[in-house]
């Protein structure tokens, strides 16, 4: 009965609750840090400008490449929305992606029906062309997951599970995507062809690929003497507790729960910065994006008045 409580009160109070979420995790973090203040301001303050914006561009690629690869997926759904559409409505998720990762979909889906109603799927469809995506996504997490193995002490036999667990999920879905009966696995369409899936997953790998890039860099910078299999076990990390409402202090609860035994310090400021550079990215992706919508807008305008000057 309490389970069911809080679910209502986490659906009619989300941003309440993420609110709180972030408050309480920061205010973990802050305890952690007592102390280690001096350390945390030294480690923040030795990181050379170029790798801020270098790891900033690695998170612009990285949205850049998912976006191409939703656009693929909502092609083969039957959508005929053009690719700049697409990017622009996937900017959206740069403001509601920093609450929860959830809001964030829900603001891309909705910010793409807005603009171009009759040229994308439903919404059950585009909700559907998220899922080869996340189950791309959900393969790497699951043969990466070894590397979780040693920071959070699990079980050695729990990375075999886990890839049995996606590999079926991944079967499933490819079932489902042949199957034609309902308008929710048309959003499924782009697994029914190699070459379309071919194109997802390489897409889908680069911005993994940009991501883990970004986290070693930032790793590395701090004085965290941090491997690849680090900066991908931070990456799972950050993806799984950015599924729970703790807002823009993930990036910073990731890094310490994997490598706080390293030191709380430094790993506290590389999560700090994945959340600095991870908005930076975003927020430059969002620029372009506004520019464009408002020179799309400019040129419709001037299309028009052409169109009215040949008529008279």
């Amino acid at each position: 009965m309490r389970l069911s409580a809080i679910r209502a009160v986490a659906r009619r109070h989300p941003t309440a609750l993420t609110v709180a979420g972030s408050l309480a995790t920061a205010a973990v973090l802050v305890w952690l840090l007592s102390g280690r203040q001096e350390e945390f301001t030294e480690a923040l303050s030795g990181v050379a400008l170029w790798v801020i914006l270098l790891t900033a561009l690695l998170q612009a690629l990285a949205l850049v490449s998912r976006s191409e690869a939703w656009h693929l997926s909502i092609q083969a759904a039957g959508g005929t929305v053009r690719r700049r559409v697409v990017y622009r409505a996937s900017s959206a998720q740069v403001v509601g992606g920093a609450l929860n990762s959830h809001l964030g979909v829900a603001a891309r889906i909705a910010a793409l029906r807005r603009t171009a109603p009759s040229d994308c799927p439903q919404v059950p469809t585009l909700i559907a062309a998220e899922f080869p995506i996340l189950a791309v996504e959900g393969m790497l997490a699951a043969g990466a997951s070894f590397t979780l193995v040693g920071p959070l002490g699990l079980p050695w036999w729990l990375p075999i599970a886990v890839v049995v667990v996606f590999g079926l999920a991944s079967a499933g879905l490819r079932r489902l995507a042949l199957s034609t009966g309902r308008e929710l696995w048309h959003g499924l369409a782009v697994l029914r062809s190699r070459n379309g899936g071919s194109r997802v997953i390489g897409f889908v790998l680069v911005a993994v690929f940009a991501q883990i890039f970004r986290n070693w860099l930032l790793l590395r910078a701090v004085g965290v003497d941090a491997s690849i299999f680090d900066a991908i076990a931070v990456l799972i990390a950050v993806v799984t507790l950015g599924q729970l409402p703790v807002g823009p202090t993930v990036g910073a609860a990731a890094a310490v729960l994997i490598l706080g035994s390293d030191g709380v310090a430094a790993t506290a400021a590389a999560g700090v910065l994945l959340t600095v550079t991870g908005t930076l990215g975003g927020l430059c992706f969002a620029a372009w994006a506004g520019t464009d919508h408002v020179w799309a807008g400019v040129r419709r305008r001037r299309e028009r008045r052409l169109e009215a000057a040949d008529l008279l």
